[in-house]
């Protein structure tokens, strides 16, 4: 008895817990129906007959935002750098794991180092760089993710990678499997799970990011985050309206992909915390 009435109770918190983390999302979502005004005294209040403005908003704000063009720089940076992130920081963290030596602790260390260093203390050196070396574009962002990526993304590898029995790979090689292939057809299968925790991770950072776009790559190529901000007018006026209903459309392609994905993160992230 005292099990099920744990079990009930536990049930009804992560229920408290789960309507506290949608309510937001809720809150934006009814409030891309209606009108500007209504949304600064009603926030919370869902659509009536005289608030309610059918799709007006998300109209009025893909005329405003240039949301399309922004939707797809930001769908082109986001699908390539998570890819890159992918690519590389499996492969490193492979040859990390399994070619044992001073200059792969040395590497494996530094790239846990830059997870703990905050973006604002390199973001200044860091755009100046960009552009001095001409990455202050759609193709040189995606190299600048991958670094900043490339952190949590090994760490979560190798400890997948450490957990993976040597004979499987000692298997493939006795069969006639050189190294990119062990690699391709033995090992990357494997990785499946952490590869796509990785993948989410990155695309929910990189999709929402704001602040290294802006440095890097202005308004020349707009993102979704930098395109939004342009329904704040002068002295401080905001289309609330529109600015929802821009927001909608931001978060439905991270929510897809989340919910097509999910299953993946807990498996992904248990198995990249192991020990070696």
């Amino acid at each position: 008895m005292n099990r099920r009435l744990s079990n009930y109770i536990y049930f009804f918190i992560l229920l408290f817990l789960s309507a506290v983390f949608v309510f937001p999302v809720f809150v934006v979502v009814i409030n891309s129906f209606k009108i500007k005004f209504s949304i600064a005294s009603d926030p919370f209040m869902l659509p009536t007959s005289d608030t309610f403005t059918g799709i007006s908003n998300y109209i009025s704000g893909l005329e405003s935002t240039g949301f399309l063009s922004a939707f797809g720089w930001s769908l082109f940076i986001t699908v390539f750098s998570v890819f890159s992130i992918i690519l590389f920081t499996s492969m490193t963290a492979w040859y990390i794991v399994r070619v044992k030596g001073i200059f792969n602790s040395i590497l494996y260390y530094a790239l846990i180092f830059s997870m703990i260093v905050p973006f604002q203390m390199v973001m200044f050196t860091m755009s100046k760089t960009a552009n001095v070396l001409g990455l202050d574009n759609p193709l040189g962002i995606i190299l600048i993710y991958t670094g900043f990526g490339a952190g949590l993304s090994v760490f979560m590898f190798t400890g997948f990678i450490k957990g993976v029995p040597l004979g499987i790979e000692e298997a493939a090689t006795i069969d006639g499997c050189n190294t990119l292939q062990l690699f391709w057809r033995v090992v990357f299968p494997i990785l499946k799970p952490t590869a796509i925790t990785v993948a989410i991770l990155n695309t929910m950072w990189i999709w929402n990011d704001y602040l290294l776009p802006y440095l890097v790559i202005g308004n020349d190529y707009k993102t979704i985050p930098i395109a939004v901000q342009y329904l704040k007018g002068g002295y401080g006026s905001v289309d609330m309206g529109a600015l929802m209903a821009m927001l909608v459309l931001s978060i439905i392609p991270v929510i897809v992909f989340y919910l097509f994905s999910q299953k993946y993160i807990i498996k992904g992230v248990a198995a990249g915390a192991v020990k070696g």
